[in-house]
């Protein structure tokens, strides 16, 4: 069955690695042009919450743009094994399909990163990129887990009601995009605004640095997790019939 399963489906976890791996590359370059010294936008930008939303609007259209292209709907574009988890519980992918997106999102965001690491060293490992690295901010690892457990949770919520509501199921992927945009101008200097395992293990390999990782293996999964379960919740009280198909709904 496992064998059967990842020959039938090799193509699309190679999408979600490519996915991944392009994020991690696009933030690379977003935050080196936005933040290294010397170039125009960190001359001309002072104030760093501005650097952050130009950020947040460049991550946030690489997110939309990545969700939208043909490979992107051809895997339900999770870029995260935190997103393939929670669909995992709500029955929304196979078991062993949730194994080979896991397996698949970190190998692409990690090679992707240490491709950029080669051939740009100098310029990830200014302290003003950092490899991209998300890390606790000044208020401490507690405020960096909280953050990232609720906006974990907002995310997928988000991604659940419009993904299952008729008027805004297509444009599910504009306002994943937006949320992305919003988290980085505001929340950054609390966690580094991950929400994402795959995405900060990326960040860690290529800097060697794991001091902190624990809060970003854990919580965005526990977070989502714990939106999918509200989320049957929700579904159970509107009927029983949805309660019991509330894992095969799309």
């Amino acid at each position: 069955m496992m064998f059967e399963t990842f020959k039938q489906n090799w193509a699309k976890y190679a999408i979600e690695a490519w996915a991944l791996g392009m994020f991690m590359l696009s933030a690379s370059f977003f935050v080196a042009m936005i933040e290294l010294p010397g170039l125009p936008i960190r001359e001309n930008i002072a104030d760093p919450m501005l650097r952050r939303w130009l950020i947040g609007i460049m991550m946030g259209c690489t997110a939309i743009t990545l969700i939208y292209s043909p490979w992107g709907m051809r895997s339900g574009a999770h870029m995260n094994p935190a997103v393939t988890l929670a669909f995992l519980f709500l029955k929304k992918i196979a078991p062993w399909d949730a194994v080979g997106y896991i397996i698949a999102q970190t190998t692409g965001a990690v090679v992707a990163m240490l491709a950029a690491k080669s051939i740009f060293p100098m310029i990830l490992s200014d302290p003003a990129v950092n490899y991209v690295q998300t890390l606790p901010g000044m208020n401490g690892v507690l405020v960096a887990f909280g953050a990232e457990y609720f906006l974990a949770m907002g995310m997928i919520l988000l991604v659940l009601y419009s993904s299952n509501t008729t008027r805004t199921a297509p444009y599910t992927g504009i306002f994943a995009g937006i949320t992305v945009m919003v988290y980085i101008t505001l929340e950054a200097p609390l966690s580094g605004m991950s929400i994402n395992p795959a995405r900060t293990l990326a960040s860690a390999v290529a800097a060697h640095n794991f001091a902190f990782y624990w809060i970003y293996l854990i919580a965005p999964p526990a977070g989502m997790l714990s939106a999918a379960m509200l989320w049957r919740w929700y579904l159970c009280q509107k009927s029983e019939f949805a309660c019991s198909m509330s894992g095969k709904e799309n």
